[in-house]
């Protein structure tokens, strides 16, 4: 099967899909964080594919970082509306994790707040 530019699944598969990404926007769904923030709450991910894994969410459009004029300087990430528009998507694979395979722990960053709740579009009215 080949890539279809025109395909809305693929064109979001391309930007979801890399390794660490997924998680960097569920933990930027709890709110701002500093880089040392997501490091800590990613364990395993080295610096280096987090400041890339955040500059390409930048280049999309689903994180926007904040410099603040301070000494020494302080870096803030957070989702833009693009990417709180993936939120739902997240809270469907954790769902779909709880029923279908067994994955009962808690994924919440390491900051320890509380699941982020997101509620269910409205049901299709019945023809």
């Amino acid at each position: 099967m080949s890539y279809d530019d025109s395909c809305p699944v693929c064109r979001t598969a391309e930007i979801v899909c890399g390794k660490w990404t997924l998680l960097i926007i569920r933990d930027l769904a709890e709110g701002r964080s500093r880089f040392c923030e997501l490091e800590r709450s990613l364990k395993g991910i080295s610096p280096r594919t987090l400041s890339l894994r955040l500059r390409a969410l930048e280049e999309e459009g689903i994180v926007e970082r904040q410099t603040f004029p301070e000494v020494p300087p302080r870096v803030e990430y957070a989702l833009t509306e693009k990417g709180l528009a993936l939120v739902p998507l997240i809270e469907d694979m954790r769902s779909y994790g709880r029923r279908w395979l067994g994955a009962d722990g808690e994924c919440t960053p390491a900051s320890g707040e509380a699941e982020l709740v997101v509620p269910a579009p409205p049901a299709a009215a019945a023809a």
